[in-house]
């Protein structure tokens, strides 16, 4: 009977410790090389994102971010990217709690997900920032030293947007010459096509892509105000990949070869595939 009582204990010991190692195993697939020692990444990707994260007609990842992120994996070899589509929120909060390795959403650098996330060194590309304004100002509206001369009313814009740095960073070299602009925060911004065209706001800070997919493109929410809209871009905001805060190794391979490719000129003949035209010489040098 003791004999029995014992073997008992003991096979439930060995099934609590079978169950803890596969536990274990599930919990750090993220951080295991496969059987021929190549690790697989998780890379998140933004499906709304057109033209820098989306999927094609036939469901496969692409857009600028993409594709320059398919280069540099070609370029390690003892890593697999895998490309993971999902929402702007989720990837945020997924690459911050190690659900995915990384993630590409033509993200800025802001100082509060720096605390969060790890920023490679070398950029992957370069959004191009510039006004949305009506195009009876289109002569007249060029950048944001002209929203300021001429007491233009900018939409509002939330101070964690990279966009609101630009005003900022404005604002600062032009004390005599201020941008005025409210905090958004408090209500959104959707409705920015209507109100500019109506004359509620005169002008919205953001990147190209905005214009293209809600103006520009034949199937965009407001394709019929392409007539009184026009996009006037001025500068470029340098953007990056988001690694998991234990991903430093893998950032720093990513900078090697990102590096390289931008000797090579790779990241400019991508740009002017999916953007039509090379941001990187947008860039300021102090950006």
């Amino acid at each position: 009977m003791m004999f029995f009582r014992k073997s008992g204990v003991l096979a439930l010991l060995m099934l609590l410790f079978t169950t803890a190692c596969s536990n274990g195993s599930e919990n750090t697939d993220n951080n295991k090389a496969s059987t021929d020692g190549v690790r697989k990444i998780k890379i998140a990707y933004a499906l709304t994102g057109v033209p820098i994260t989306y999927q094609d007609e036939s469901g496969n990842a692409t857009g600028y971010d993409v594709e320059m992120m398919k280069v540099v994996d070609e370029h390690l070899p003892e890593y697999e990217f895998e490309f993971i589509p999902t929402t702007d929120d989720d990837l945020l909060i997924g690459v911050e709690t190690g659900k995915y390795n990384a993630g590409v959403k033509n993200t800025f650098y802001t100082e509060p997900r720096a605390k969060k996330y790890v920023y490679p060194k070398e950029n992957l590309g370069a959004s191009s920032s510039g006004l949305i304004i009506r195009a009876e100002d289109k002569d007249k509206v060029h950048d944001l030293s002209d929203i300021a001369k001429l007491n233009k009313k900018l939409i509002p814009i939330a101070p964690q947007d990279a966009q609101y740095s630009l005003v900022v960073n404005h604002n600062e070299k032009n004390p005599d010459n201020q941008v005025q602009v409210e905090n958004s925060e408090t209500f959104t911004v959707s409705d920015w096509p209507i109100w500019i065209s109506e004359g509620r706001y005169d002008a919205l800070l953001t990147i190209k892509s905005t214009y293209t997919a809600t103006v520009e493109a034949e199937d965009g929410a407001y394709h019929h105000l392409k007539d009184d809209l026009v996009y006037s871009g001025f500068t470029a905001t340098k953007t990056y990949p988001l690694f998991n805060k234990k991903e430093q190794e893998l950032a720093d391979a990513y900078d090697l070869v990102m590096k390289q490719l931008k000797e090579e000129k790779v990241p400019n003949e991508l740009l002017v595939t999916f953007l039509g035209e090379d941001t990187f010489e947008l860039l300021e040098e102090d950006n």
